[in-house]
């Protein structure tokens, strides 16, 4: 784990290699990933077969290549009271914050009697990723699926890897409640490159989204523009503000509930108080030896950790822009807590207040929890309704308009030197 000091000589350099570090796949990746697209391109199903026998170990002719429906909603029917309430919970939740997206449509007449404006529609058919491996959670079912369903898409794809042919059953469940269309038992580059392309079995998707692992990410890298995607995500982060009068044990927690998710997480504290910052590391190395993903935390905190000591909370803010952070919490007083935010710039999700940990964006609070990572949030967003449309935009002139605004479009044609642009115009304004 780093310790800094912004008062430090030395420190902007420290910094600089923060803020620089790429906790990312490693190059030979891209290369892997090129050959399993290509293959699945050409050969199709049987491609995806011998990757399934091969990475998940389990023959999909055997074990059967979908989920179906009914599958779906006995599991769901099969989840105790408390997971079933928590999982609809959650669901409304998602689905409300997802309808208040929703764009409106524009149609009106500007001042030379043009008519424009622009028509969203959805797109025909989307494809959601969801791991299966080190991750498979069915909050991520929620988050992928709800809005495309809130978007009208009609034709809603999973994709899913079943390791050693064993279904989630609670990924089942949140599928059921989210109204999925088809569950294919696929994971992995070959999965993405099959929504792309499309198979025998499996038809093509306009648009792929969802997290994985780093050959997903690469996949969905190279298939765009075949394929609409979401964004190409990292490992989990987390930047943490806090100041004194916060329970240290409490901030200890907020750090390694990203750090748990991958050895390759990163989990940042920037704080004011010196003592505070001895407080939070020492709580971090009590927990995590209580936790079952102590391994993983372990790792994330003393490779990719960091804690920062700043001269007032204030001047952590710039620091955390250029970190551009996929979570950002401000435990701070709420008064606090919205100033600071007004000067935030970069970050993929901002919680704001003592009372309000990352953890419960990613299942209860309503926004979406697929968020943009590795520096992304400068010039990005998290999966949002429109992810899953795509707006047209029309005209409609009459002779007046026309001769209001043609003469201009003839002279900057011929300025472009397209005389035909400008001869489509000119003999309508005679």
């Amino acid at each position: 784990m780093r310790r800094l000091d912004a008062s430090a000589p030395g420190f902007a350099a420290a910094f600089d290699a923060l803020v620089d570090d790429r906790r990312e796949s490693a190059s030979d990746v891209s290369a892997d990933v090129a050959a399993i697209v290509a293959r699945v391109k050409v050969e199709g199903d049987a491609a995806l077969a011998d990757y399934t026998a091969k990475f998940d170990r389990f023959d999909l002719d055997a074990s059967g290549w979908s989920i179906s429906k009914e599958e779906c909603a006995a599991a769901y029917d099969a989840l105790s009271p408390e997971l079933r309430d928590a999982l609809n919970l959650a669901a409304d939740r998602i689905r409300a914050y997802h309808a208040a997206q929703l764009p409106e449509d524009r149609d009106y007449r500007d001042d030379m009697g043009a008519r424009l404006g622009a028509r969203w529609n959805a797109v025909d058919a989307a494809g959601v990723y969801v791991p299966g491996g080190r991750a498979a959670y069915p909050s991520s079912v929620l988050m992928n699926i709800l809005p495309a369903k809130v978007a009208g898409v009609e034709r809603i794809v999973m994709m899913t890897p079943t390791p050693g042919g064993e279904v989630n059953p609670v990924v089942m469940a949140a599928a059921h409640i989210g109204g999925v269309d088809e569950i294919w038992r696929v994971g992995g580059a070959q999965a993405v490159a099959a929504l792309a392309y499309g198979t025998d079995r499996i038809a093509p998707v306009d648009v792929v989204t969802g997290p994985g692992n780093a050959w997903v990410a690469e996949a969905k890298r190279q298939l765009y523009g075949v394929v609409g995607i979401d964004m190409v995500a990292g490992p989990s982060e987390i930047v943490v503000v806090a100041d004194a009068k916060n329970e240290p044990h409490i901030i200890a927690a907020d750090l390694l509930s990203q750090a748990e998710h991958d050895p390759t997480s990163q989990s940042i504290l920037f704080t004011n108080d010196a003592a505070f910052a001895d407080a939070v590391a020492a709580a971090v190395d009590a927990i995590i030896p209580t936790l079952s993903t102590a391994a993983t935390m372990r790792e994330s905190w003393d490779v990719n950790g960091a804690i920062i000591v700043v001269p007032t909370l204030a001047d952590a803010i710039p620091l955390c822009d250029r970190l551009a952070a996929e979570h950002l919490e401000l435990a701070v007083d709420a008064d606090e807590a919205d100033a600071l935010f007004a000067k935030v710039r970069h970050a993929g999700s901002v919680f704001l207040g003592r009372h309000t940990p990352e953890a419960i964006g990613d299942y209860v609070a309503g926004p979406n929890h697929v968020l943009p990572t590795g520096r992304r949030a400068r010039f990005s967003s998290g999966l949002s309704v429109t992810d899953f449309m795509k707006r047209t935009s029309f005209l409609a002139l009459d002779p007046a308009s026309l001769a209001a605004i043609g003469p201009a479009a003839v002279a900057l044609a011929g300025a472009e030197g397209l005389p035909a642009h400008a001869l489509s115009v000119s003999q309508r304004l005679k």
